[in-house]
């Protein structure tokens, strides 16, 4: 039974074809992998080898210690070694997933959640190198989490279907607009809190999201970097002309449908617009 639920987990994590999962997956795996070395406390009465694997896949906001550690503005997002912490930010982005999922493809999610991430650890350091009030915390500050990629997947997708709902317990059916809003407003007070870090982040995060939608609703994909460029194939000219096997519709025809949700809501689509959007989020 066991190795059922592993497998069945592990075939979701790798071939689903879903970001989402790949990404919660690893996430997973980081923070059990760190659990179960922090055990090491029964034996030792330390955690130096939990400690020091935290602090070589966090992001430092001394932009001296980030050169000899680059990477950690990409593992960082990965991240978590509190419970909460941790289950806060995969439930949210499991909920929000699986929306931006319904309407874009695994490219454009996995841009919004790795830009996301880089983009709020750039605006982190930055902060902690401006701001007088940082100048003391940043030789000893660090920033850990996938809270600033999970922020631009909720903004993302609550920019591109601002009146698209989900229902929550007591509160009943809320736009995403609103929730999104929320999330905003409570890390810009935070700032001024106790983990100031982690609210400058969530802003990158929410900032990228924002931008990317925008930028996808004009017609700039910056999920494009993804994609691989296809090589030239020379053929045999028979007279007959080439025939398109493609059903995916053209990105022009895309872009009108989401700016049409983001004026009338999904509800507002046609049926055959609804079939040729669900063509093209699942679109590799």
């Amino acid at each position: 039974m066991r190795q059922s639920i592993i497998k069945e987990l592990w075939n979701k994590m790798f071939y689903s074809g879903s970001r989402l999962y790949l990404f919660i997956g690893i996430n997973v795996i980081v923070f059990l992998v760190l659990g179960i070395l922090r055990l090491e406390y029964l034996y030792t009465k330390t955690t130096s080898i939990t400690d020091w694997l935290q602090l070589h896949l966090s992001v430092p906001a001394n932009p001296s210690d980030l050169l000899y550690k680059p990477w950690t503005v990409v593992t960082y997002m990965f991240t978590h070694t509190e419970l909460f912490h941790f289950f806060f930010n995969m439930l949210v982005l499991y909920w929000f997933g699986k929306i931006f999922e319904d309407f874009l493809n695994g490219k454009q999610f996995t841009f919004a959640y790795l830009a996301g991430g880089l983009f709020g650890a750039l605006l982190f350091i930055a902060f902690y190198n401006i701001f007088p009030a940082f100048e003391e915390a940043k030789n000893f500050s660090i920033l850990l989490g996938a809270s600033g990629s999970v922020m631009a997947v909720v903004v993302a997708i609550a920019t591109l279907v601002p009146d698209y709902s989900i229902r929550l317990l007591l509160l009943g059916d809320v736009r995403l607009k609103y929730l999104a809003l929320v999330y905003v407003l409570i890390d810009v007070i935070s700032i001024a809190g106790s983990n100031p870090g982690g609210s400058i982040a969530h802003l990158g995060g929410s900032l990228l999201g924002f931008i990317f939608i925008k930028q996808l609703q004009k017609g700039n994909d910056w999920s494009k970097i993804f994609q691989s460029r296809k090589r030239l194939k020379v053929v045999r000219n028979t007279g007959s002309p080439p025939v398109n096997t493609s059903r995916i519709p053209e990105q022009e025809l895309i872009d009108q449908i989401l700016d049409k949700i983001s004026k009338s809501g999904y509800n507002s689509l046609t049926a055959q617009e609804k079939e040729q959007l669900f063509k093209a989020s699942n679109k590799e």
